[in-house]
């Protein structure tokens, strides 16, 4: 296939490495000194999966050198979807009777609706994925932590021909990848997940070995996990009736040194995902009349260095 990874950092390095390294046409977007790196020296991967290195790549900075694709495994900020809708026009088409697929792999759970709204839900998959990926230099991706998965899926649930290309080839790629029937329903699993440990990692400052393991904040993490799965059962959304347990029992065979990629980016003083993980809790908790104490509190908390990081106010 022909594929776009739109986003080269931590996830879009690993599966779009993996890909390419399993013989797909991959083409990166990236930029700055990173895209310059990978166009020097190729793109290394160091994971625990084993390590490998893609040379040559084909990486450029504007989604027009890449032209039209088969699929766009777009991998950004939460915050950076609508921006980047606009700009992947240019690689939308029609490929072999086939219309392009374009699958969002970061956090969050409305980067379906922010797609349609651009590009037309005709081009739109449901994608999520598993992993604890960062950038650890110009070229150079680092996998610490977390067994790689991706799963993907039409929104209205089909299997159409551009999906089982896209699962072969990331079976090819030695990717376990998952169709399942409700593919809404696995992102907002994810999304119960990854807005507990990236917002009780950010307030807690510390890594998930740690605030899963003090009574104290374990009991947050509870109680975090507890209000997304209301707010997602008012919302109709088909969660399983064990999700809380099950995702418990997930973030507790996590290995202990693992940190969200939000935490991450707070511990850094950059611009995080705050307001599309925990703001976005609150917000529709809001909007449907149900408590979210615990996501609130991690929101309103970090609020003002969230702002400090966006330039939008100054301490």
């Amino acid at each position: 296939m022909r594929i776009a990874i739109y986003g080269t950092g931590g996830v879009g390095g690993y599966f779009g490495g993996r890909l390419a390294q399993s013989g797909e046409e991959v083409i990166f977007i990236a930029r700055g000194e990173h895209l310059k790196a990978m166009q020097a020296n190729g793109l290394r991967v160091d994971s625990i999966k084993g390590d490998f290195l893609v040379k040559p790549v084909q990486a450029v900075s504007d989604p027009r050198q890449a032209g039209e694709v088969e699929i766009v495994l777009l991998a950004v900020k939460a915050w950076q979807v609508p921006e980047c809708a606009q700009a992947m026009l240019p690689m939308i088409g029609d490929i072999r009777g086939e219309q392009t697929g374009v699958a969002f792999l970061g956090n969050g759970v409305d980067a379906i609706a922010q797609l349609s709204a651009v590009l037309g839900s005709e081009h739109v998959l449901g994608g999520r994925c598993n992993i604890s990926t960062f950038i650890a230099g110009p070229g150079h991706i680092q996998h610490v932590g977390i067994d790689p998965r991706v799963a993907f899926g039409e929104l209205d649930g089909r299997l159409s021909p551009r999906l089982e290309q896209l699962r072969q080839a990331f079976v090819k790629a030695d990717v376990t990848v998952d169709i399942p029937a409700d593919i809404q329903a696995a992102i907002w699993e994810k999304f119960v997940f990854i807005a507990a440990v990236s917002g009780l990692g950010a307030i807690t400052r510390s890594p998930m070995g740690a605030f899963r393991s003090l009574p104290e904040t374990r009991a947050m993490l509870e109680q975090a996990i507890d209000e997304t799965v209301r707010i997602a059962r008012a919302k109709k959304i088909n969660l399983p009736e064990d999700i809380a347990a099950n995702t418990l029992a997930f973030i507790d065979k996590i290995a202990p040194g693992v940190v969200a990629s939000l935490a991450r980016d707070v511990l850094a003083g950059c611009p995080s995902e705050l307001g599309a993980q925990n703001g976005a809790v609150k917000r529709m908790g809001l909007e449907l009349g149900i408590p979210t104490p615990v996501h609130s509190f991690i929101y309103d908390s970090l609020l003002p260095q969230e702002l400090k990081a966006r330039g939008e106010i100054q301490f």
